[in-house]
């Protein structure tokens, strides 16, 4: 079974692909794994049924065997050959042991002649190539092996004679031929006479016999010429009839094999050429007929695959050596005769064959006829346009009206024989299709096909069609994906570009709908073991369906025009590059609507899936939008985004609540910043203050904003432990906005305005900088008190949300102070930057004997400030830090100001910073601490 999955997978593979070596190598390996899967789910259901077969049958075995023999028995004879001495004349063993007497209570035929019939002709359960090895072995060393070799070497010797008396002339070549038929005449004439006193030996004689005589009818007239070719088609018909008659006569397979062996021997061992195949064909065709009349009688396995091996072997051998355009005609009528002779062969034998699951179908001979006839056939009409397709379509009706012939008598012990010829069929036909189309053309047939074969499955709760259809579809959408080329049409939708993709995309759909809930099957083994693996591809599947609709919406939107006879190369997009984006946003978007609006309605959930992703959607058109040049405030560009940011709450409103919709609320906050942060870059270009400090607080002024917005507006519900009554979003997403999203547009309007204030020149043009009257110190000033606010929402949060802790301690309160410091410093060094004249740089800062004593001072009076803030409102922690900040003003001035600063400076520095700690002294005091405060008030 793998072997035959391999060769269908590199045929399909090989058509498909244009007969390149690439799609023979893939299609093997898929069919071969393929192949692998269906022979192990085989021989799970063959074993499950044979034990239940057993089970069943085990009380009443031994009478339905008696009550019911076989209508071809093995014959005595045959046995003989397959085991080293004869059973039937062999009396019983010395040593075999005696059964007890309660067991012989039927007859000893009863007990085995049945299981020796099955194990000797059970077609199904052995491999073809293991089972000829092990036929060949038998023939050669069963019976008298002695004999058969000598006959096969005496049959080369005479047919070498033949060749070497022609060749040196020694008799004419009337007289040679004679003389060899005598010696075959004489060979069957002495088979027959020992057929009874040494069955054996016999029919090797037998055989031999009827082989010489094929082998001097085929020279003398295909070699030599000196019999006429009706007389040579009248012997062959008469020595096939002659080898058939002695077969059936003494009920030997031997005999048939021996006889027929030789026969299809004689055209390789004689060689040469002709100018035409007639002789061979009919030669062969004669064989072939003689092989169907024995199977009308006698289910003969081994002899039905010598003939088949052997017929299109030679014809292909022949077909690639001496094959010309001028014997196609001869060809084609040889190729159908042969065809036809081994199908209804195999029938023959499925009819001829009982077994105990039904009869038996020749898998090898029904699929390796149908796999070596259209190969030889593909060669033959290769290059004719259309002619492989309708190759394909004839022996697909071929198959299926032998199935429906079948199937008309409604006989269930032919069902396998019915399902083979049906599965052949329609593999043909699906066949037909790429070879006759394009391949997105034949993606759309396929899924169309397939589709039509899983609701067929459905409805008769079978599973072998489902799957069928199932990889008709996976086909399809691969297909697809690999023959994607520049959609180049006129039309608007019914262009190429689009139409396949949702050809495809449609029946996978509605594949998926029904996969919805688990399909009935018929109970087998392989049914129980296909339904889970089936009903769990339900969701997969509609999002693939879905995947393909996206796909053919942006085949459509990236459509080009066909260019003008006179530049062909000269091909213009159908909508420019931002439309050709905003229109497929749209359009998947309204996809999206569309599937959650018929998921909702038909309680389909996978259906509103791709909702989920509407976010992500915009995020990415927007970078896209962004790298284009575009902004959310141009037109039409502003219509757009109203309507997809309109088409993104729908569907964000009619999203089950989960972790998922949660994160989309709260990355909504994110890209609704970016939004607003590109509108303000739209202001920033119409004023050309691309270098200025005005670009750089852009993106800080927008999440501050935001920042801003959620405290007022979503911090109402942080109190609130019951959101009813506050609306969509907040109910029941009001944490996903003050908490999740501000928490992270905390982090950036904190590490924003840190970075702003420090790296910030202060460039305000065409306005002259004013000192905390400019962008850069006014954005820091109102993200610090933005964060405040947000930490005084969280103080009152209730319940806090988990890692809020550390943000409404005293942590949160000593960021919010670095973050204060630096605001102060950097304006002090802008100011000293614009007024005057210090260079905006780290070397020229630090080396300025201005800004030294300046921060010397400013440092100080700091430090005042939180003394003073401490000593008011009796907390000692703030004016321990205002201490510290005091000592490392006195640490600065002894290392830095006193060796770097010198004159007025110096001076201002020193005298400033002793004023002030004699003030602080004087008028702030240490607090005291808690206890001690107590005790006082008391």
């Amino acid at each position: 079974m793998i072997g035959w999955a391999a060769i269908v997978g590199a045929l399909l593979g090989g058509f498909s692909g244009g007969y390149n070596l690439t799609g023979v190598f893939i299609g093997g390996v898929l069919g071969a794994l393929m192949g692998l899967w269906l022979r192990s789910l085989v021989q799970q259901e063959i074993q499950s049924a044979v034990q239940a077969a057993l089970a069943e049958a085990q009380p009443v075995a031994p009478q339905k065997q008696a009550a019911h023999p076989l209508e071809s028995p093995a014959p005595v004879e045959e046995e003989v050959e397959t085991v080293p001495a004869p059973v039937a004349d062999a009396p019983p063993h010395k040593d075999a042991p005696t059964p007890a007497p309660d067991a012989h209570r039927q007859p000893d035929p009863a007990r085995w002649a049945a299981p020796r019939h099955v194990e000797t002709y059970h077609p199904a359960r052995t491999d073809p190539v293991e089972e000829a090895i092990a036929k060949a072995r038998a023939w050669l060393l069963g019976g008298n092996t002695i004999v058969r070799a000598g006959l096969a070497v005496l049959f080369v010797g005479l047919v070498f004679l033949a060749r070497f008396a022609a060749n040196a002339g020694l008799f004419p070549i009337e007289m040679r031929l004679t003389l060899i038929a005598l010696i075959g005449a004489a060979l069957l004439l002495v088979g027959l006479n020992k057929r009874i006193e040494r069955p054996s030996f016999g029919l090797s004689l037998q055989g031999a016999g009827v082989a010489v005589l094929y082998l001097v009818v085929f020279a003398a007239a295909k070699a030599y010429g000196v019999l006429p070719p009706a007389a040579a088609f009248a012997f062959m018909i008469l020595f096939a009839a002659l080898g058939c008659g002695l077969a059936l006569m003494q009920d030997s397979l031997t005999m048939a094999l021996a006889s027929f062996l030789g026969g299809f021997a004689v055209p390789v061992l004689l060689g040469g050429k002709s100018e035409t195949p007639l002789g061979l064909f009919t030669y062969l065709t004669i064989l072939n007929v003689a092989i169907l009349v024995i199977a009308w009688k006698k289910s003969w396995r081994p002899l039905n695959l010598l003939g088949f091996v052997a017929t299109f072997l030679l014809a292909g051998l022949w077909g690639f050596s001496a094959y010309e355009t001028r014997h196609f005609l001869l060809c084609e009528i040889f190729l159908i005769a042969s065809i036809a002779i081994y199908l209804a062969t195999a029938m023959l034998y499925a009819h001829n064959t009982p077994g105990p699951l039904g009869n038996y179908a020749d898998s090898t001979l029904l699929f390796g006829t149908a796999l070596a006839g259209f190969g030889l056939q593909a060669g033959l009409v290769h290059g004719r346009p259309f002619a492989e397709a309708f190759s394909a379509l004839g022996f697909g009706a071929s198959y299926l009206g032998m199935a429906a012939l079948t199937l008309r008598r409604r006989r269930a012990e032919m069902r396998l024989l019915n399902e083979c010829l049906l599965a052949i069929g329609v593999g043909f036909v699906t066949l037909a299709v790429p070879l006759a189309l394009e391949a997105k053309w034949t993606a759309a047939t396929w899924a169309l096909e397939g589709a039509g074969a899983f609701w067929v499955g459905a409805r008769q709760a079978r599973w072998m069609p489902r799957a069928f259809g199932l990889l008709l579809q996976t086909a399809a959408a691969l297909m697809v994906a690999v023959s994607l080329e520049p959609n180049i049409a006129a039309l608007p939708l019914a262009n190429n570009g689009f139409m396949v993709p949702m050809l495809v995309a449609l029946p996978v759909l509605f594949t998926a709908w029904l996969l919805r809930a688990p399909l009935a099957h018929s109970g087998s083994s392989l049914a129980q073991a296909y339904a889970p693996w089936e009903y769990s591809l339900r969701k997969a599947w509609f999002l693939g369906g879905f995947a393909l609709v996206c796909l053919a919406i942006l085949r459509e939107t990236d459509r080009y025009l066909p260019a003008p006879a006179a530049a062909p190369s000269l091909s213009a997009a159908a909508l420019s590059p931002y439309m050709q984006l905003y229109t497929a946003m749209l359009a998947i978007l309204g996809a999206m609507a569309l599937a959650q609006a018929f998921g909702r309605s038909k309680d389909w959930p996978v259906a509103g899936w791709p909702a989920r992703l509407s976010l992500p959607l915009l995020t990415l058109c927007l970078l896209a939008a962004l790298m284009d040049g575009r902004n959310i405030l141009y037109l039409p560009d502003l219509f757009y985004w109203a309507l997809a940011i309109g088409l993104h709450l729908w569907l964000l409103r009619h999203l089950p609540v989960d972790r998922w919709t949660l994160a989309m609320h709260g990355g909504g906050v994110l890209l609704g910043t970016a939004m607003v942060a590109d509108g303000l870059w739209l202001g920033i270009d119409r004023g050309a203050l691309w270098d200025t400090s005005w670009a750089g607080v852009v993106f800080l002024i927008s999440a501050t904003a935001m920042l801003f917005a959620l405290t007022r507006w979503a911090g109402k519900a942080a109190s609130r432990a019951d959101m009813t009554g506050l609306g969509w979003p907040l109910d029941p997403a009001a944490r996903a906005y003050w908490w999740h999203g501000a928490r992270v547009l905390a982090v950036l309007v904190y590490g924003g305005a840190l970075a702003t204030t420090l790296m910030a020149e202060g460039v305000t043009d065409p306005l002259p900088y004013v000192p905390l009257l400019n962008p850069v110190d006014l954005t820091a000033l109102l993200a610090l008190a933005t964060l405040g606010l947000w930490r005084q929402m969280l103080c009152g949060a209730q319940p806090r949300p988990d890692g809020a802790g550390w943000i409404v301690s005293e942590t949160g309160m000593g960021a919010g102070a670095v973050l204060d410091f630096a605001i102060v410093n950097t304006l002090w060094l802008r100011t000293a930057h614009h007024y005057l004249g210090v260079g905006w740089s780290s070397e020229e800062l630090i080396e300025s004997q201005i800004v030294q004593s300046g921060c010397s001072l400013l440092w100080t009076l700091v430090a005042m400030g939180l003394m003073l803030f401490a000593h008011r409102r009796r907390q000692r922690l703030p004016w321990l830090t205002g201490a510290v900040l005091l000592g490392v003003v006195v640490v600065k001035l002894v290392i830095v100001d006193m060796s770097k600063v010198e004159g007025v400076a110096r001076i201002v520095a020193f005298i400033g910073v002793g004023l002030l700690m004699l003030l602080i002294g004087y008028f702030v005091p240490l607090p005291p601490r808690a206890d001690d405060r107590a005790g006082l008030d008391a």
